[in-house]
C-alpha cells in the first residue's frame, strides 16, 4: 500500500471514530426515558395502606354520583402530599386515569385569565382603570365600533375582572348561542369569539358598568384579547410563558371541540344519559353531544377552554394563595386585591372568597366538573371530573364535603413532597416528533 493510501485510509478510519452515534443513541434514550411514568407523577405515589381510606371515600363518591373518571391532588404546606387518578379516562380503552391526564376545566379557566390580567398590570403594560372599547381604548378596533349602547365605551378593565362590565343572562349566555349568532351576523357556523362579542355590541347593556355585578362569561372572554392585545401574544402563549411555565407547569393547553381534537393524555366527557343532544355548532344540522360540537369550548377562550392537570392545577393555587411556603407569582398586594371582599372587587377570578382564608374557584361543562380550594390552615386541593352529574353545578357542594373527609383521612401522608417525582418538562404522546 502507497504511502498517500495509507494516510486516506487514517483520515477515513477518523472521521468514522470522529462521527459520534453515541450522541444519538444519548438522545433516544432520553427522549425513551420522556414517558409519562418516569416524567410525571403516577397511581403508584398515592397508592398504600396510609391512602386507603381516602380511596374508599373518593370511589364511594363516583359510585353515587355516576363519575366514570376522577383525578384528586391534595398538598399541606406547600408540599403535594396526594395525586391519584380513579376510574376510567375512556370507557372503551379502559385506560386508568393517571394524575398526568388532563381534563376540561371549564370556568376554572377564568383563574388563569384573572392571573394572566394581574400579571400585565404588574409588569406597568396594564391598568385597572383603562376602557376596553372606544377611541384609544384597548380593542380600538373598527370590528368593535359604533355599539348599540354607548355605555359600552365606559366598560374597564375592572368592570370585566368583576362581573360588572353590564351584561347579564338574561337573554341567555352569549358564548352558547353559536347558530343565533351566525344566523343574526350572516355567517357561516362556527363563529369565533370576536364575532360573539359584537353581537353582544350589537345589543343594550343590561345595566350601566359598575352599577352592578351578574356573571359573564362573555366578559372573561373579552378579557382573553385585552391579554393579547396588550402582551402581542395569543393569549395562550401569554399565560404559558408569563405564568404556567415559571411555575413549573408544561402541560396546560386550550381545550378543542371534537374528539378528533383532543389534545395527547386528555380524557374522554360523559354526560349524563339524559342530558338533551344540541345542534351542532358547525352548523350540519345533526344533533350532537354537548361535551362534543354541541358547544364550543374554544370560543370561550379566557371564560373557559383550558386544559390541566389536578396536580398542575395545585402549582397554581400554591402559586397565588398568599402563604409563604411557596413564592407567588403575584406580589401580596394584588393577592389581597383579587381575594379581600371588603374592596369591592372581590373576588377576582374566584369563585367564592370568604373573610376566614378559604377561596374556592368552580367549573362545570356537559361532561366534564371540577373544583379547587384553598384553606386558610395550610391545606388545598383540586378535583376533576370526566363525568358530569345530574344536578350540574350544584355538585360541587357535595365535593367540598367529600374532600374534607378526604383530608381527614390523609394524616399520615406528606412524609416527601410528590412535586420532587415529576420533572419540569412538557408531556407529549410522541417524543421523537416533538422534543420538549
Amino acid at each position: 500500500m502507497s504511502r498517500m493510501k495509507k494516510i486516506l485510509l487514517i483520515m477515513l478510519l477518523a472521521s468514522v471514530v470522529s462521527f459520534n452515534p453515541g450522541a444519538v443513541e444519548k438522545n433516544n434514550s432520553i427522549a425513551e426515558k420522556l414517558v409519562p411514568g418516569n416524567v410525571r407523577l403516577s397511581n403508584s405515589y398515592s397508592s398504600g395502606k396510609d391512602f386507603a381510606g381516602a380511596e374508599k371515600t373518593i370511589r364511594s363518591f363516583m359510585r353515587k354520583w355516576s363519575i366514570t373518571g376522577a383525578s384528586v391532588a391534595v398538598s399541606k404546606n406547600g408540599k403535594l402530599i396526594y395525586a391519584r387518578g380513579f376510574g376510567y379516562s375512556d370507557t372503551i380503552s379502559k385506560e386508568e386515569v393517571q394524575p398526568y391526564y388532563k381534563f376540561r376545566l371549564a370556568s376554572i379557566s377564568k383563574l388563569v385569565t384573572a392571573v394572566a390580567v394581574m400579571k400585565l398590570i404588574e409588569e406597568g403594560r396594564l391598568s385597572l382603570n383603562d376602557r376596553v372599547f372606544g377611541p384609544d381604548a384597548i380593542l380600538d378596533d373598527p370590528y368593535f365600533s359604533d355599539p348599540k349602547d354607548k355605555r359600552v365605551y365606559g366598560i374597564t378593565v375592572a368592570h370585566l375582572l368583576s362581573h360588572e362590565g353590564g351584561w347579564t343572562q338574561r337573554y341567555g349566555d352569549q358564548m352558547f348561542m353559536p347558530l343565533v349568532i351566525a344566523d343574526h351576523m350572516g355567517m357561516k357556523p362556527p363563529v369565533d369569539t370576536r364575532a360573539i362579542i359584537r353581537f353582544a355590541l350589537d345589543k343594550r347593556l343590561h345595566f350601566t358598568p359598575g352599577s352592578g355585578r351578574a356573571y359573564s362569561n362573555l366578559g372573561y372572554s373579552i378579557l382573553g384579547l385585552v391579554i393579547e392585545k396588550v402582551s402581542g401574544m395569543t393569549y395562550e402563549e401569554y399565560c404559558q410563558k408569563a405564568i404556567l411555565e415559571p411555575i413549573g407547569v408544561y402541560d396546560m393547553v386550550l381545550a378543542h371541540n371534537l374528539p378528533s381534537q383532543k389534545a395527547p393524555y386528555e380524557v374522554t366527557y360523559y354526560a349524563p344519559s339524559d342530558v338533551v343532544p344540541k345542534p351542532s355548532i358547525y352548523g350540519t344540522g345533526e344533533l350532537v353531544s354537548p361535551s362534543y360540537g354541541g358547544n364550543d369550548i374554544e370560543a370561550l377562550g379566557g371564560a373557559g377552554s383550558w386544559l390541566g392537570t389536578a396536580p398542575d392545577l395545585v402549582r397554581l393555587l400554591l402559586a397565588i394563595d398568599g402563604f409563604e411556603t411557596k413564592q407567588d407569582i403575584l406580589t401580596s398586594e394584588t393577592i389581597r386585591l383579587m381575594t379581600d371582599n371588603q374592596n369591592g372587587m372581590a373576588p377576582i377570578g374566584w369563585k367564592t372568597t370568604i373573610n376566614n382564608g378559604t377561596w374556592w374557584r368552580t367549573g362545570s361543562f356537559p361532561g366534564s366538573a371540577g373544583m379547587m380550594k384553598r384553606q386558610s390552615d395550610g391545606i388545598s386541593w383540586v378535583v376533576l371530573f370526566n363525568s358530569s352529574a345530574w344536578n350540574g353545578p350544584e355538585i360541587h357542594s357535595y365535593i367540598s364535603s367529600m374532600m374534607y373527609r378526604v383530608v381527614s383521612q390523609l394524616k399520615n401522608a406528606g412524609k416527601d413532597d410528590l412535586f420532587d417525582h415529576s420533572l419540569p418538562v412538557p408531556l407529549y404522546d410522541d417524543f421523537t416528533a416533538q422534543s420538549p
